[in-house]
């Protein structure tokens, strides 16, 4: 049995994602960012820092989407959504997934500020300004990487995509991606993808976003 430990619309999505990608069935357990469950005793020993993904699979558990896609690629080789060493692809391969958290750790501080900072600690909108940004110069160097190919790496999809595409769901909000032809293009390409519909259809409502934009407030 192997159970995925999820928030819907959350960095858990890309496991999620990338096990319907390999054809392998997970139970979810679901939680919510905002009802204290990811700080309860029995959910800090599955996940020791109280953040989801957490997956449990092999007799193992792991923790830290980056390190279970890892796990995931290389221990079934036979999917093709790795690239193993020898690779000639290999060092683009992670060197997407690093860039995929720097990518997410922007989302996650818009995140933080637009929809999670109460009244008493208002958000900077300097600090706003300046993470939209920094989140459209990280859009502009995928916009480039994808001009002629359809995915990350050359030799095609890869579990770099399941990590990396995942965040350009919520970089939309914060970023007018529509100004990037490639990434939209590449968007339109992820969202035919058999597994990611299924994976949507599995993941749950969003909960987080309320607005279809934020813009960032005037200085």
């Amino acid at each position: 049995m192997i159970k995925l430990h999820h928030i819907p619309f959350s960095r858990s999505f890309r496991i999620l994602w990338l096990l319907e990608e390999m054809n392998l069935t997970a139970e979810l357990r679901i939680y919510s960012i905002t009802d204290g469950s990811l700080r309860k005793p029995e959910f800090k020993a599955i996940s020791p820092f109280g953040r989801v993904p957490a997956l449990e699979i092999d007799s193992i558990t792991i923790h830290e989407s980056g390190a279970i896609v890892e796990y995931l690629t290389e221990t079934r080789p036979e999917c093709g959504l790795g690239r193993l060493v020898g690779d000639p692809d290999r060092i683009s391969y992670l060197e997407w997934l690093g860039f995929a958290e720097t990518q997410a750790s922007i989302i996650a501080s818009l995140n933080m500020q637009h929809l999670f900072m109460g009244p008493e600690t208002p958000a900077s909108p300097a600090v706003l300004k300046l993470e939209a940004a920094r989140l459209g110069a990280t859009l502009k160097a995928m916009n480039s990487s994808l001009d002629g190919q359809d995915w990350l790496l050359p030799s095609g999809f890869s579990a770099a995509d399941t990590m990396m595409g995942f965040n350009l769901f919520s970089a939309s909000y914060f970023v007018h991606v529509d100004k990037f032809k490639n990434v939209i293009a590449y968007i339109e390409r992820i969202k035919s993808r058999p597994a990611y519909i299924r994976a949507r259809a599995l993941d749950g409502e969003q909960k987080f976003y309320n607005k279809n934009f934020y813009e960032a407030l005037d200085v």
